[in-house]
């Protein structure tokens, strides 16, 4: 008799705790599932903030290039400008 009384408590608490673990378990598979959407949607913006440094980068470069091609073309015609008043002014 003590036996099966025993037996039977051991059998409630296994139900018991086999329930648990069937809860924690699924717990924890909803958490991962959520957790990796959210990597995947870091991973997703993490693409896009290098895309728009690399347009970035290109679009100084681009800013460099033409400041670069300004200040020669400035230093161009001010080269021809006073060889040409050098030449006009007729001392020679």
């Amino acid at each position: 008799m003590a036996t099966t009384d025993t037996h039977e408590a051991l059998d409630v608490k296994l139900a018991v705790y086999m329930e648990r673990l069937d809860s924690y378990i699924e717990s924890q598979t909803k958490l991962n599932e959520q957790l990796c959407s959210k990597l995947e949607r870091l991973d997703t913006n993490i693409d896009e903030i290098y895309e728009w440094k690399s347009k970035l980068t290109g679009m100084k470069s681009a800013y460099l290039g033409v400041g670069l091609l300004f200040i020669h073309t400035i230093a161009v015609m001010g080269g021809l400008t006073v060889l040409f008043k050098w030449f006009l002014s007729g001392d020679k």
